[in-house]
């Protein structure tokens, strides 16, 4: 009994080394006088100095420029599609994003886009894209370039006056002939056409397992000229719309930028890439959210991170809800 003792004695006395350190930042918030609710979240890895900073500069920011990239949905669980896990039935999905692709074997492609569909409609927007919402909302001089295409954000009725979306919409369909102007917006029928149908059940992103048949004369065709149509999004080789450029130099120009804000985005890709650049000219800070810190070597000066900015590594799903809650309250818990 006297052992049990001395052991629950040792116990209670014995504080883990999260108690600990999360005592020495509610210490140290003291003696800054800062509010106790100003803390980041226990179980994120987010420096108490770098949290209060931030959330400084961003209460005080108005014009800020946000980049969305594929880290920003991945926690909706939509694939990136980029990196080592950036293959498709043994395909590498960069080489099922390009006009000669499609040219080559539209059913395919078309089976790829449907499955991607499929994917953006059964998926739940998440936190962060709430809270991100919520900051358009809580600041309408901002301006959000989105390079994602699975509609999620809009789904959360971001705001459409600041929200651009660079790389089109797996729900936005156009005609494949250059010589034929039709489009089609917010097309969600699912499957697209029904020779597309995923069987339920069935692994359609193993190779080990055949696509089901789908001749070229069952693929989405136009309306006009009957060509075949193809999804409205802007595949490597492509330029992103020229209003879309014209409204980010527009907005660039209109004055000094406060903050830059890069998520779930290495933005290596151009014209992505030039935006951190352009954001720095007008003088914003920049803060990136992402699993991984970019390697150096492999960015453009231009793009490296300076003394003042800011690195926040995680989830964005988590990430960004905490970060951003003294400005737009709390995010609705979406997995419920």
């Amino acid at each position: 009994m006297a052992d049990q003792s001395r052991k629950s004695a040792t116990h209670r006395n014995k504080s883990s080394k999260h108690a600990t350190q999360l005592q020495k930042q509610y210490a140290k918030q003291l003696r800054r006088k800062t509010p106790k609710d100003a803390l980041p979240s226990p179980n994120l890895d987010i420096p108490l100095d770098h949290y209060i900073s931030f959330v400084s500069h961003l209460k005080s920011s108005n014009r800020i420029l946000a980049l969305f990239g594929a880290g920003l949905s991945a926690a909706s669980g939509i694939p990136t599609f980029r990196g080592p896990g950036g293959f498709w039935r043994q395909h590498d999905c960069t080489q099922l994003a390009t006009p000669e692709a499609f040219d080559k074997d539209p059913t395919l492609l078309w089976h790829f886009y449907n499955y991607r569909r499929h994917l953006a409609l059964t998926a739940r927007p998440n936190r962060a894209h709430h809270a991100l919402a919520k900051l358009a909302e809580k600041k309408p001089q901002s301006l959000t370039i989105n390079q994602n295409i699975d509609g999620l954000c809009q789904r959360v009725q971001h705001s459409p006056s600041s929200l651009l979306s660079i790389h089109g919409s797996l729900f936005d369909i156009k005609c494949s002939d250059p010589a034929c102007c039709y489009t089609g917006t917010n097309n969600f029928t699912d499957p697209i056409v029904p020779s597309l149908a995923i069987p339920q059940d069935w692994p359609i992103s193993d190779a080990r397992f055949p696509l089901s048949p789908a001749p070229v004369s069952s693929l989405p065709h136009c309306p006009r000229c009957d060509a075949l149509l193809r999804p409205d999004i802007v595949w490597f080789g492509e330029q992103t719309p020229r209003a879309a450029r014209a409204r980010i130099h527009e907005w660039l120009d209109a004055g000094p930028v406060d903050l830059m804000l890069v998520i779930g985005t290495s933005a290596t890709v151009w014209p992505a890439a030039i935006y951190i650049h352009s954001a720095r000219l007008a003088g914003a800070r920049i803060a990136v959210f992402n699993t991984e810190l970019p390697d150096e070597e492999d960015l453009d000066p231009s793009q490296r991170m300076r003394e003042q900015d800011w690195f926040f590594k995680g989830d964005a799903a988590a990430v960004i809800p905490d970060v951003l809650k003294e400005v737009v309250g709390v995010a609705p818990d979406t997995r419920r």
